[in-house]
């Protein structure tokens, strides 16, 4: 039987892997998912979901417009330093402490546009 044709999305996040120099291994933990799964990913007709699309462009830098549609650049623009400096760190935390800086961020987001309907 005929091997299944790759869906675009499939093929492009193979591209993202081979573009990046990493091997399944190496990419399964960037973005967080087992070496089996990104076989599976690679190699299958298997529908992505948004989780790992998500997965794929915070931590790979990848343009989602691209990774989704196949339009514009495969990357998006390198980041700032201090951005680059808040991902770093941030991979190193567990999922718990992730959380938690999440919400820390939403709560001075909220208390940012608090003081600018203030002024």
């Amino acid at each position: 039987m005929p091997k299944k044709q790759l869906n675009t999305i499939n093929r492009r996040i193979l591209e993202v892997r081979k573009e990046l120099g990493l091997n399944q291994k190496e990419f399964a933990e960037r973005i967080k998912v087992s070496r089996g799964y990104t076989g599976v990913l690679e190699a299958t007709d298997r529908e992505i979901n948004d989780r790992i699309i998500e997965l794929v462009c915070v931590n790979c830098g990848v343009n989602e417009k691209w990774l989704r549609e196949g339009t514009g650049k495969m990357f998006k623009d390198k980041p700032n330093p201090r951005l680059d400096r808040v991902m770093r760190n941030f991979e190193k935390l567990d999922d718990y402490l992730q959380e938690y800086v999440i919400k820390q961020l939403d709560i001075l987001l909220e208390c940012q546009e608090k003081n600018k309907t203030k002024k």
